[in-house]
């Protein structure tokens, strides 16, 4: 780890850090209360995927829907619109909404070849916005004169490392120039992410060997045919077990590679500088 004790990190003029864990358990809120106090860079992974690496894919699928309507294919035809994605730090529905469901297309599902197609173009991308954080650590001192820097991952970072593999390259890069955060929830948490879910909802990435096995067990419990799968209640059923399945990964990263707070401590905090003693406690305790 980049900084191995409390003082090391109390005294580093530079502190920068990543954090990790489920969608939900406070990465961002955390990175936007570090950004508020002014000497904090706010790298988002997801933004980054959504208008670098993913932009064009998500643009065309805008226009290709847009193409369907006659009205608009003859406004796109003549250049008379202009159909972009507005994605913000604050709303990243677009890349969701590009990634899509799989099932039956009357439910607005998408067929498994391309949604497996789609998984694949994020993972790539989420790879290469997680391997631009060290350019964007020196982009942030040199451009905006930033010292400290928050990297906020999403949660589909652990789907592709292997955290107990000491060479693993994507998390010796992220190590190397990051102090890595685990933001661990309860059983409790747990339970609030599966209601919120089930109320709501939405794509997730799934590292491909969990996604084969989920959709094999799915069509064979509900004894139905791929292009009959109801969207929703697909992702639904593999929610809790996505939980189940990341829960050990994202462990070992801690372990291995970096420290854990909980959910309720990031819950608790309200300032930079309940942040920076947070990180000091576990790391003092480490």
């Amino acid at each position: 780890m980049i900084y191995e004790t409390a003082n090391d990190w109390l005294n580093a003029p530079k502190k920068r850090v990543l954090l990790f864990g489920m969608s939900g358990l406070g990465k961002t809120w955390v990175s936007n209360l570090l950004r508020a106090e002014g000497s904090w860079f706010h790298y988002s992974v997801d933004y980054r995927i959504g208008t670098r690496y993913m932009g064009e894919h998500i643009a065309d699928n805008f226009k290709r829907e847009a193409m369907k309507n006659p009205f608009l294919r003859e406004l796109m035809l003549s250049d008379s619109v202009y159909i972009a994605s507005n994605i913000s730090f604050d709303n990243l529905a677009p890349v969701s909404t590009y990634l899509g469901k799989p099932g039956d297309p009357a439910k607005g599902g998408l067929p498994i070849d391309e949604y497996r197609h789609r998984q694949a173009q994020f993972r790539a991308a989420e790879i290469a916005a997680l391997q631009d954080t060290a350019p964007f650590i020196a982009r942030a001192e040199s451009l905006y004169h930033y010292p400290n820097f928050i990297c906020d991952t999403g949660g589909s970072i652990c789907e592709w490392v292997n955290p107990d593999d000491p060479t693993d390259p994507l998390l010796t890069a992220l190590s190397a120039n990051c102090l890595m955060v685990w933001i661990k929830g309860s059983d409790a948490h747990r339970a609030e992410l599966i209601r919120r879910f089930d109320r709501a909802p939405k794509p997730m990435a799934y590292q491909p060997e969990f996604l084969n096995e989920m959709w094999d067990a799915y069509l064979a419990a509900k004894k139905c045919d791929a292009n009959k799968v109801d969207p929703d209640d697909f992702i639904r059923w593999t929610y809790a077990r996505a939980l189940d399945h990341r829960q050990p990964l994202y462990a070992s990263m801690a372990e291995n590679w970096g420290i854990t707070v909980t959910a309720e401590e990031v819950g608790a905090l309200k300032t930079a500088t309940d942040f920076s003693d947070l990180i000091a406690r576990r790391l003092g305790s480490g």
